[in-house]
């Protein structure tokens, strides 16, 4: 990687200001679940140090994650192993199918009534605030909250456009920095080990966003919005990292049975899923 490369990939992390336990949940969920799920600590500390989070805050991030049931250990010899714990996994494969699975259109809408549930819950889950405790998202046959009264709905009529009950300008916001960070990076210019170092930036920058995003249907976004831009951005980066990014993998990256390898049949149904998606939008 040639040293304004280098500068530049530094300059994405330091704008993304990277959280320790958020920037290994991205490692795990793009690297490591489809190869196995076991990564070596030294291979996530050389990666973190790669962006910035110094050995301190990854042990410390690490201890937190296993906590919180997200990440379980194990010695082997002298050296310290971690998984993703099953608690972690229907988790884990929600946010991989949002990154790289096909956008899958709505079944009509969820309406939700939960006295319980609060205002800043509901928007973690992607709902919208219709007022008092109702919410709404679209219907993409998500687990739904204990306790709660759902109605199920093909349509909705209200007095007030549907996108009004998110926050859609914060993510447009959101989006527009990540186009902003990320649409000058040159996959040419990436050594391997830079490209999968850019290509962990892109998916956690990406990811910031999307899973916040209720992903409305078309006919209720507001004009000029950004998400499809974004995702395509997304989509042609991670393609064109790839490559390099699995070289350095094979290289560099080891499990509890040695270096994990470039591919697997979980890494290439991603790519597959991914050029098709592609080809999709070109074609309609």
């Amino acid at each position: 990687m040639s040293d304004q490369a280098a500068i530049a990939t530094d300059a994405i992390a330091q704008e993304l200001r990277l959280n320790a336990a958020a920037f290994i949940v991205t490692v795990y969920g793009d690297v490591v679940v489809p190869r196995g799920g076991v990564l070596w600590t030294g291979t996530l500390i050389d990666l973190c140090a790669r962006v910035g989070i110094n050995e301190s805050l990854v042990r410390t991030a690490v201890s937190r994650l296993v906590a919180a049931s997200r990440l379980e250990g194990e010695r082997i010899g002298r050296r310290s192993y971690y998984r993703l714990r099953s608690s972690a996994v229907a988790e884990f494969m929600q946010a991989a199918d949002l990154l790289y699975g096909p956008d899958r259109p709505p079944r009509g809408w969820q309406i939700i009534h939960d006295p319980d549930l609060r205002p800043e819950d509901a928007q973690r889950q992607r709902m919208g605030h219709m007022g008092g405790p109702v919410f709404i998202r679209p219907d993409r046959g998500q687990p739904l909250p204990s306790g709660a009264l759902v109605f199920h709905a093909e349509t909705v009529t209200s007095d007030r456009p549907l996108a009004q009950f998110w926050d859609l300008s914060a993510l447009q916001d959101g989006y527009r920095r990540f186009m902003a960070l990320f649409g000058g990076v040159d996959p040419a210019r990436l050594g391997d080990d830079g490209a999968l170092v850019t290509r962990l930036l892109l998916v956690h920058g990406y990811r910031m966003v999307l899973l916040r995003d209720p992903r409305l249907p078309q006919e209720h976004l507001p004009a000029g919005w950004n998400g499809a831009e974004a995702r395509d951005l997304f989509r042609r980066l991670y393609l064109a990292l790839t490559p390099a990014a699995q070289r350095h993998v094979a290289l560099a990256c080891e499990g509890d049975d040695g270096l994990l390898p470039a591919e697997t049949e979980a890494t290439r149904l991603r790519l597959a899923v991914l050029r098709s998606s592609g080809a999709d939008r070109i074609n309609t």
